[in-house]
């Protein structure tokens, strides 16, 4: 157990050293705050927070630097959580606001909350477990191409290209489209794909076996759940910050690539009193990620509930972050809830 007196002094080696990236000492503490104590004194409280694991020296005779138990004690109890700038939201507001569609909205999600953060920003896409058929679209691209297009309610846009053996005529496709959307137009995802399996007789059968291709395409692109897919942006952050790094960051770019493993840390992650999840170095090591810190917040779009966040080493601003992470993930809420 330490004091009320040392916790403070924990909260200021955690800012002065996320700051300055230098270890901090008992005389900068005096000098850059009113402890209203000697240089003495606050020694015995950094003497008490290393007994404790919650800093620790990385040189003889140096100042102290955080722990990941530091880092989660600050989190959890010392962090505050700074209300972002109103410049902040206003640009939230202006850059989301310009998107068109839900793969727009996702990747100027990322964009903007790596900008903000400066860290690896990622957002998982919502499940279609909730979504409908809003309209299928079927675009000729040439006299053997074809893109089809399944807009859902949610505003997600599915676009695949059709490599068709021969022709088929516009009038064709036009009825094929018609037909399309009055078999599946309004259904769930689910129930649209067991409409579009089997023979759909949705056209003359001198061209079914055009229509089939099509068909098939479509009911891949209705049951496809992107929920297992994340949007990335920022990765260049890590190497601005490649001295938090103990040795290479390449195992770390290499992990945040495997998606499948961020998804199943995203999954274990439990949310705070803020509405953030934070997950600090070695509570991430069996993921590959021992030297990051991971801060994510949900986010719903039509009732199915995802998450977006960043990636970073622990030396970071987590009070910012954190706040940025937040009010992202809420304005994203009521963007996607309005389309």
């Amino acid at each position: 157990m330490v004091s009320d007196r040392s916790l403070e002094v924990l909260r200021v080696i955690v800012q002065d050293y996320v700051a300055s990236r230098e270890p901090v000492g008992s005389k900068s503490i005096v000098d850059r705050h009113a402890f209203g104590v000697s240089a003495a004194t606050i020694r015995n409280d950094m003497a008490l927070l290393e007994e404790e694991e919650l800093i620790v020296a990385p040189h003889t005779s140096s100042g102290r630097i955080p722990t990941d138990k530091g880092y989660r004690l600050f989190v959890d109890h010392l962090a505050d959580l700074r209300p972002l700038t109103v410049a902040q939201r206003q640009a939230i507001e202006a850059f989301l606001g310009q998107s068109a569609d839900l793969d727009e909205v996702l990747v100027r999600s990322v964009r903007l909350l790596s900008q903000l953060t400066h860290q690896v920003a990622l957002v998982q896409y919502p499940s279609l477990s909730r979504a409908t058929v809003r309209h299928i679209e079927l675009v000729p691209l040439s006299e053997t191409r074809v893109l089809s297009v399944l807009i859902t309610d949610s505003g997600r846009v599915e676009q695949r290209v059709v490599e068709l053996p021969r022709t088929l005529d516009e009038a064709a496709l036009a009825e094929l489209r018609s037909r399309l959307n009055a078999v599946v137009g309004g259904l769930s995802m689910s129930a649209a794909a067991t409409a579009l399996t089997g023979p759909t007789g949705l056209g003359a059968p001198e061209v079914q076996d055009l229509i089939d291709l099509i068909t098939f395409t479509l009911r891949d692109q209705v049951g496809a759940n992107r929920q297992d897919r994340l949007v990335m942006a920022g990765a260049a952050n890590l190497v601005r910050t490649e001295e938090d790094f103990s040795g290479s960051i390449y195992p770390v770019l290499e992990a945040i690539e495997e998606q499948v493993v961020l998804l199943r840390l995203f999954g274990e992650m439990a949310t705070d009193q803020h509405g953030v999840s934070v997950s600090i170095g070695r509570e991430n090591a069996p993921f590959g990620l021992g030297e990051t810190s991971v801060l994510t917040s949900g986010y719903t779009s039509r009732g199915d509930a995802a998450r977006l966040g960043v990636l970073g080493p622990t030396r970071m601003d987590y009070s910012n972050n954190m706040a940025a992470v937040r009010a992202v993930a809420r304005y994203l809420s009521r963007l996607l809830g309005e389309n």
